[in-house]
This record gives C-alpha cells, sequence and structure tokens, in this order.
C-alpha cells in the first residue's frame, strides 16, 4: 500500500527541528575544522564536536558478511533513545545529542538542582534520601549509574562505542505513558502519547543528520535508520549499526479502556498503524503497563507494582483481575507490597484489592479490537511484540500467527512466559533477554540453549536503557574473572580500553552497566562468566533477527481451500431464528458458525472440489469446543487416513499441521467434548501447508 514518506533531510523542516539543526551546525562551526577526508580509517568522524566523549576502541569495525552471506554482529531488539521526551519530557534527564553540545545534553532536570532533593522520581526507583550530585559532564560523580533510573544512558557517543565493539542492530522503541505523565509532577508539555510518539521519531531522524554532519553528509554516518530488513543487509555490511523504529506504549491510537468501555475504533486503529508505519516503525507492543482496549497485560511485581495497578485504576477506572491459569503458562505475581506515595493517588475510600496467590492470570486476554489490530499489523508485515501482553493475550498472538504461518513474533526483553520459548522459535520468530548480570544472563542462555540449537538461531539482548528498569550491577574489582583492560572485541579486529567521558572512566568491575558505551563491556563479561558459546550465539544475533523481519515481509498467505467448500454435518443444532448449518464454518464470516447437536462422536465433512494437497487445517472454535479429535484426510470419500489428532484441545484457535498429502475431502472427527454443549465452529480453513 501507498505510505507517506519522511521528506529528504536537505527539504525544509518544521520550526521544531530547524532550531535544533541551527545550533548543532553552530556547535561545528566552533569546533574543529572539517578534513577534507578521513582517510582508509572511514569510521572516524572528520567533524567530531569539542569537547566530546571519548569512544577509547581502536581499530577497524568489520564490514562485509560470511561466506555464507550472513551478517555478523549482536543486536539489542529492545532500547529507548529518546525517552527523555517521554513522560511530559522530566522523568529522564538529559539527551542522547545536542547542537549545543555535550554540555548541554548531559545535563540534569532543573528540579535536581542542587542537590537532587526534588528528585522524586529517583527517590522513588532508586531509594535512600533521593539526593545527588546533578552536575553531568564534566564530572559525572553521581549519574549515570546501573542504579539510577532517571538519567541520560544513550548519549549519542556512548551507541557510537556500542556499534564500534560489535553491535550491528538496535531496535529504539518510541515509549512513553500519558498516566505516568499526568501524575508526575515535572512536565513540560503535553501527555498526549501519540504527540510524544511523533517527536521522538523525528528526533531520531535528527540524530542521524547530527551524525552524517560529522561524516560529511546524508547517508555516510554509521546510524542508520532503516525500514526494511534488506536495507538493514546493505547496513550492515557496510560495517554500520541498522536502528529499526518500534513503539511501546499503554494506550496505541488511543485505545484506552474506561470501565470496560473501549476509546477506539477500528477507524482508529487503521489509521493509527497506517500513521506509525509511515513514520518508518516496523515492530510494536499492543499493550504496556496497564490494560487497554486492545489486550490485557502480564503484571508488575512488589511496590512497583502496586503502584502500576493504582495507574491502571487511574487510567481505566478499574484494577487488575485475575483468574486461576489454565495452562503452564502465568503472568508475574500481582504487586502485594504496599506503595504508599502511589496509594495516596487514589480517591478517598478506594483501596488496591487483595488477590488470591493460586490465582495468578490476568482475567483480560486479546480483545476483539486487539485482535482487529493484530491482523492490521499482518496485513502491513509489521513484527508485533508480545513482551508485556498477559498469557491469555499471548496465546492468541500464536494461534492467530500459528493459522498463518506468521514469523512475525518478538520477545525482546524477558517480559514474556518462558513457557512461550518453543512456540516462537517455531513460528521463526527471535527473543532477546533482558541485560541481566554476566552470570545470570549466561545461566539462562544456556537454559534455551538446545532450543536454538534446533531451530539454528541466534540470541539478543535487550538493554531497556533509559527504559527505568535497572542495569547490571559492578562484580568488584576482586571478582573471579574480572574484565581486564584493554580487551579485543568479539571479531578480533578491535582494541576496547575503559571508557572516558569527562573527568569520568567507567570500570564495568566497578561501576556495573552505568551507560551504553559499556556494552561492550559487558558482553566481555558474559564471556568471562559464561563461555564463548554465549557470546557466539550473541554474534549470530543481527542474522536471526533480519531472518524473522525478512520473512515477515516476505510472508504470503495461503489460498484458503475449504472457504465456499461443500459441507456436511453428523447435526446441527436448531434454533428458530438463526441458522447453524454446517456451511457457516466455511463461510468466511467470523461472526457466523456451524453448531453441533449435544452429543460426542460428531463429524464435519469439508469437500474441496478438487484434490489438493493438504497439510495445514485451522479451527476458530466457539465456547463450545472439543478436548479430543481428529483430522482425517481423503481423496474419493470414501477411504480415511487419519492426519492430525489431539486428546488435549484446549480451545481458541487451534491449528493442525502435518506433513502435506493429496486430499479432496477433510473430515473432523469430535469424540468428546470439552463442555455441556455440542461441538461448535466459527470457522475452519484449509491450506496446503
Amino acid at each position: 500500500m501507498p505510505v507517506a514518506r519522511r521528506p529528504h533531510p536537505d527539504r525544509r523542516r518544521t520550526r521544531l527541528t530547524l532550531i535544533p539543526l541551527l545550533l548543532f551546525v553552530l556547535a561545528f562551526a566552533l569546533g574543529p575544522t572539517p578534513s577534507s577526508a578521513a582517510g582508509d580509517d572511514w569510521w572516524n568522524p572528520a567533524a567530531r564536536p569539542a569537547p566530546d566523549s571519548a569512544i577509547n576502541v581502536t581499530g577497524a569495525p568489520f564490514t562485509g558478511t560470511t561466506a555464507d552471506g550472513e551478517v555478523r554482529g549482536f543486536v539489542d531488539a529492545h532500547n529507548h533513545l529518546m525517552s527523555n521526551e517521554a513522560f511530559g519530557g522530566r522523568l529522564i534527564c538529559g539527551k542522547p545529542f545536542s547542537g549545543a553540545g555535550i554540555a548541554d545534553a548531559l545535563k540534569d532536570c532543573p528540579e535536581h538542582y542542587p542537590d537532587g532533593s526534588l528528585a522524586l522520581f529517583d527517590f522513588i526507583t532508586k531509594g535512600g534520601d533521593g539526593k545527588h550530585d546533578p552536575d553531568g559532564w564534566p564530572t559525572f560523580a553521581d549519574w549515570p549509574a546501573y542504579d539510577s533510573l532517571t538519567h541520560q544512558q544513550n548519549y549519542y557517543a556512548w551507541v557510537e562505542r556500542a556499534w564500534r565493539g560489535g553491535q550491528r542492530v538496535m531496535v529504539n522503541d518510541l515509549v512513553t505513558n500519558g498516566v505516568i505523565c499526568s501524575v508526575y509532577f515535572f512536565k513540560d508539555r503535553s501527555c498526549d502519547e501519540m504527540t510524544s510518539i511523533r517527536l521522538q521519531a523525528q528526533l531520531t531522524y535528527d540524530l542521524q543528520d547530527f551524525v552524517d554532519y560529522m561524516y560529511g553528509g546524508p547517508g555516510k554516518g554509521w546510524f542508520r535508520i532503516v525500514t526494511d530488513s534488506a536495507q538493514a543487509r546493505q547496513v550492515i555490511e557496510q560495517g554500520k549499526l541498522a536502528v529499526i523504529l518500534g513503539v511501546e506504549t499503554s494506550e496505541p491510537f488511543g485505545c484506552k479502556m474506561i470501565l470496560d468501555v473501549p476509546q477506539c475504533s477500528k477507524e482508529d486503529i487503521d489509521k493509527g498503524l497506517d500513521e506509525l508505519y509511515g513514520l518508518g516503525v516496523r515492530s510494536m507492543f499492543l499493550c504496556h503497563k496497564f490494560d487497554n482496549a486492545l489486550c490485557g497485560v502480564r503484571f508488575d511485581e512488589g511496590a512497583l507494582g502496586t503502584a502500576i495497578n493504582v495507574g491502571q485504576f487511574l487510567s481505566t477506572g478499574t484494577f487488575w483481575r485475575t483468574e486461576k491459569c489454565a495452562g503452564a503458562q502465568h503472568d508475574n505475581p500481582i504487586g502485594l507490597t504496599a506503595a504508599p506515595a502511589a496509594e495516596d493517588e487514589l480517591p478517598a475510600g478506594v483501596e488496591v484489592p487483595a488477590y488470591d496467590e493460586n490465582a495468578q492470570c490476568n482475567v483480560r486476554g486479546l480483545t476483539a479490537l486487539g485482535e482487529y489490530a493484530v491482523r492490521g499489523m499482518m496485513d502491513r508485515k509489521m513484527m508485533l511484540e508480545v513482551d508485556h501482553m498477559s498469557v491469555k493475550a499471548t496465546g492468541r498472538v500464536l494461534d492467530l500467527f500459528e493459522a498463518e504461518s506468521y514469523p512475525g513474533v518478538l520477545s525482546s526483553h524477558s517480559w514474556m512466559d518462558l513457557n512461550w520459548t518453543e512456540r516462537v522459535y517455531g513460528l521463526g520468530g527471535f527473543i532477546a533477554q533482558y541485560m541481566n548480570g554476566s552470570e545470570a544472563f549466561s545461566a539462562e542462555a544456556e537454559r534455551t540453549d538446545a532450543l536454538r540449537e534446533k531451530y539454528g538461531v541466534g540470541y539478543g539482548y535487550g538493554t531497556d536503557m533509559n527504559g527505568v528498569g535497572g542495569w547490571p550491577a559492578p562484580r568488584g574489582a576482586d571478582t573471579p574473572h574480572p574484565v581486564r583492560y584493554p580487551f579485543t572485541s568479539t571479531d578480533g579486529g578491535s582494541v576496547i580500553d575503559r571508557q572516558t567521558t569527562g573527568q569520568r572512566t567507567w570500570d564495568l568491575n566497578t561501576d556495573g552497566a552505568a551507560h551504553y558505551g559499556l556494552v561492550p563491556d559487558w558482553i566481555e563479561d558474559i564471556r568471562l562468566t559464561g563461555g564463548q558459546d554465549v557470546v557466539d550465539d550473541l554474534f549470530r544475533g543481527a542474522e536471526s533477527y533480519l531472518g524473522t523481519w525478512g520473512a515477515t515481509e516476505s510472508h504470503a498467505s495461503g489460498t484458503d481451500l475449504a472457504r465456499g467448500a461443500a459441507a456436511t454435518a453428523s447435526s446441527a443444532e436448531w434454533h428458530p431464528f438463526t441458522s447453524y448449518a454446517p456451511g457457516r464454518a466455511v463461510d468466511g464470516d467470523p461472526g457466523t458458525r456451524w453448531a453441533s447437536d449435544w452429543s460426542d462422536d460428531q463429524w464435519l465433512r469439508l469437500d474441496l472440489g478438487a484434490t489438493h494437497r493438504v497439510g495445514r487445517v485451522t479451527l476458530d472454535w466457539e465456547r463450545a469446543y472439543g478436548r479430543a479429535y481428529r483430522v482425517e484426510l481423503s481423496t474419493d470419500g470414501q477411504r480415511w487416513t487419519t492426519a492430525w489428532s489431539t486428546t488435549a484441545g484446549d480451545g481458541g484457535l487451534d491449528t493442525a499441521r502435518f506433513d502435506a498429502v493429496p486430499a479432496r475431502y477433510v473430515r473432523l472427527q469430535f469424540q468428546d467434548r470439552a463442555t455441556d454443549w455440542g461441538y461448535s465452529l466459527y470457522g475452519v480453513t484449509v491450506h496446503s501447508g
């Protein structure tokens, strides 16, 4: 479909972005004069601002592909470059770049001066007395730090160091939360989520221009925003960083829920998806932190969970509701610890409810509007993030994707129930682990190593920096197997020393993962604690991520061989006003259904009209579903072969896959009902495989 294209960087910009552009041109004019060429060291800019951060990496970034044509490098599947512009603009202090220079970019929020006394969110998230030295550049006495959740960690030169250390893909998730913005004391802009998303997208393109200027003009820098997998591969072959835009927000397209009433429509969803696609967004979350009109969320734990549950009430008028989980998967234990500062925001007489410890699943799954949004993303060949979705919502999404063999599923930072892992890999999806400490990260990587080997995939990490999550603490100078500086990059082509910005030099052993520039140091720590095999899997991450993306782009829904097929059944429920005839299961209308009599041993038979290869049958159940049934195939309608069977049907959307064989007739033989009603199907689809 036609999409709006971003204007060329040389064309006239809005007033909003023209001023920063003029400022950083001025900054460069006051800095070193650009040389005519950078010579063979193309990775070093001819016109870096002065003063600026050091990179502390020597050697050429690797270029090209392997002998098999595969790209190499690490992938950060979840980062937030521009979250300082989110939540009203004063929650995350500092900027990833500034035309006025590093002193302007790396400075604290105004209310944090002189001693951090008013750094309220820092106090809430870090504890203690909340006080800190607000000065960033050039001393950096107290920030950035691994346990400071309110200060900039994504300064562009630190990202550059991660790129020089071997990272080749970054997903920049545009993020905000209107409720957090509304209740936080300090803000300097609107709390409208889509307004913030648009601004963050534009600033990411501005950052690309900022880097390009250092290297001589448009397209010459190492920071490259890409909108398709082929473009990403070209960028990585050149040795540069491919940057993909994603979205992580709580009320996309205005789809909040108030007292269980959706505040958006299908038209809003279509308009929103089109706009995001036009901005360059290729992956997104449909819900985050709060239940919305699209899906229920996976809970947060402890005091943070209580605080977010308060936010859920303030946003939707309802608290989270739980039920006993139906399967092995479960949501996080719901927050039960008191959070007085948040609970004080509740209206008088309203209290956070108590929860049954044996009921750990959100009652909310994927709504009808949510399913419409999922199918809209599939139509646009976008990738869907299932992290933060309730297990009920995630299960339905995986059902939908399996019914269409759609590979575009991502779990980017350890917020998915791990029991879904093989289903994600089976679809061709991609998984990254949150940036945990090296020992914990390595242990989890080892736990899923057999699955990665089975499906031939690499691994990723999600740093979630500037995402208010917390990062690896220092292991200590006297820890066994410390990172020893300088060390060699994974590809062997670069030497990485301690990172210095201004008067501060960071050491992973004693400072932890304080900012993005220490990602290469953290990977070296993983090599020391977890072994080279873990790092090798990570180094294959870029190829695997692009494999998922490319398969998503090329996905084509197969022909439904059952659409309009002649259908017969053992019985059909009688109703004076509604037909439940067998043909209703293959009419393509999700609002109609076939229903049998209320007894076991029923069947539904389809005549495809001609012999086809059949390898996949999907059943979309109404509430009256079958626990035990089988799929039978025949070429003549007389001799039947069982192609697939189950005794553990769980309703919803069931997809039976098997080796494709010739068949004209498909018979569903139902043996055991899961309810007191009969068997009832909204739809049956049949595909070649």
